[in-house]
């Protein structure tokens, strides 16, 4: 790349800065910023909604993942990272029911009430973990496009970036996040076919979608792993979660099923990115977009830079807007006390706090994926806590017993401590897919075992 052409895509993340900043609107009370709530006091169209939750999921990280996990495996692999979206509609029904049923107006409210502040603060805790790593593992994938990681073009760009987002994010919080949302899921659409316009060509859709065996030692047991950690991955993202108590309960549900479709078909889409690697030849690293973007001429890298750009963006400002809320208003209601009347600044502080803190991962150089598939481990005993709730009435223990069990198996999987007979199959995921079989299966008999004990048994749901 030349020095002009490199002065290029610095200022593409000058301009794409400033241009947010000034067609972001501004929130000038709490309705807006922590709710998304227009001038007039509306709430988010179905439309705006949709296209929100749809590219605020397209992470920068989870369309590398899936390009990594198509040169590794063929369309299995796309098609196991991209099953990870089938985690939309399944939110969209069970927030559905948590409000229709359960009077639930947030996932901190309905936990507190259902399994005590201790439960809730437990949850609260692992989103902060969640949010945290949303930082790193996205900046990381534009710094990506502008150095080797460790390099001072990897850092400069992806704290450049960092700025750009926060700067829009703290003049309209989550009104200006799903404002930008509905840009950047355009663009994003756009250049995504313009990337694709150069790989096609290569080989037919055909061959890209043969590509690869059904096997569990070629990806099919990621995929399974996947569909398993969908039935709790969705309720520790407050990205996604946060947007199913905003609007009305059905127009919620609309969004988030075609939400869901689109974002499953969009990762999918880009899996064949790796998938045309893999055909070619092509040697790769831990980045495939970018070993693959460096093949395309200057046109078709700066339409990969710009799909990994509006990507991450529609990502870190919904992080951001959901930290602002979590330690501004929920955090308070836990401690047994109303929110601050000065809770926009607060959020505020609090976005600038992880734009700093959220970086130090990527300034030191870690494994994106691990953001998806350990956290994802770790947060399975939220499954029963929250698809089986109707079942049980006011019972924290269920909720310890389940989240706790999750969080063990999680961290001996980290630390590699699981014993070799949990595996299933021998593939590079044996391991993971029996932690996560097995590990649901008891965080779920964990679960009701409180029911078991008549002196502890817990009052039944009347409406179960």
């Amino acid at each position: 790349m030349t020095e002009l052409q490199g002065l290029f895509f610095w200022g593409f993340l000058l301009a794409f800065g400033a241009v947010m900043y000034l067609v972001a609107p501004k929130s000038s009370d709490e309705a807006g910023f922590f709710r998304g709530y227009g001038a007039q006091g509306r709430p988010a169209s179905e439309r705006a909604l949709m296209m929100s939750i749809f590219i605020s999921w397209i992470f920068a990280k989870s369309v590398t993942n899936a390009a990594n996990l198509g040169a590794a495996y063929g369309i299995v692999g796309g098609l196991a990272y991209a099953a990870y979206w089938l985690s939309i509609p399944l939110a969209g029904l069970v927030i559905y029911r948590l409000r229709t049923r359960e009077g639930a107006t947030g996932l901190v409210p309905f936990l507190v009430a259902k399994y005590g502040r201790g439960g809730a603060l437990a949850f609260s805790a692992a989103i902060l973990i969640r949010l945290f790593n949303e930082v790193w593992s996205n900046t990381a994938v534009v710094g990506g496009y502008y150095g080797d990681p460790g390099s001072t073009g990897f850092i400069a760009s992806a704290l450049l970036f960092t700025a750009a987002v926060l700067l829009y994010s703290l003049k309209g919080g989550l009104r200006a996040s799903i404002f930008s949302d509905v840009i950047q899921a355009v663009v994003f659409i756009l250049f995504l076919g313009v990337v694709l316009a150069f790989v096609f060509p290569a080989h037919s859709p055909a061959k890209l979608l043969t590509e690869g065996k059904f096997a569990l030692d070629s990806g099919a047991d990621l995929l399974l792993v996947a569909l398993l950690q969908v039935l709790s991955y969705p309720f520790h993202d407050p990205v996604l979660t946060d947007r199913g108590f905003i609007t009305r309960e059905r127009t919620m549900l609309r969004a988030f099923i075609v939400a869901g479709i689109l974002g499953f078909a969009a990762i999918l889409a880009f899996s064949l990115v790796g998938v045309h690697a893999r055909l070619e030849g092509i040697k790769v690293t831990s980045n495939v977009p970018v070993d693959v973007a460096r093949g395309l001429g200057f046109a078709g890298f700066f339409a990969m830079v710009v799909v990994m750009v509006t990507s991450a963006g529609s990502t870190l400002d919904s992080t951001f807007t959901s930290l602002s809320k979590l330690v501004a208003r929920e955090l308070p209601l836990l401690a047994g006390r109303v929110p601050s009347p000065r809770a926009m600044t607060i959020g505020s502080l609090t976005m600038v706090s992880f734009a700093l803190l959220g970086n130090l991962p990527m300034i030191a150089g870690t494994d994106i994926l691990k953001a998806t598939t350990i956290s994802g481990t770790m947060v399975i005993g939220l499954a029963p806590i929250f698809l089986f709730s109707r079942w049980v009435g006011h019972s924290p223990l269920s909720f310890h017993l389940a989240f706790w069990t999750g969080v063990t198996l999680g961290v001996l999987q980290a630390a590699e401590l699981i014993p070799a007979s949990w595996a299933i199959g021998s593939g590079k995921y044996a391991i993971l897919l029996g932690t996560n079989l097995y590990g649901l299966v008891l965080c779920s008999l964990v679960f009701f075992l409180p029911l078991a004990f008549p002196r502890r048994r817990v009052i039944l749901n009347s409406q179960s």
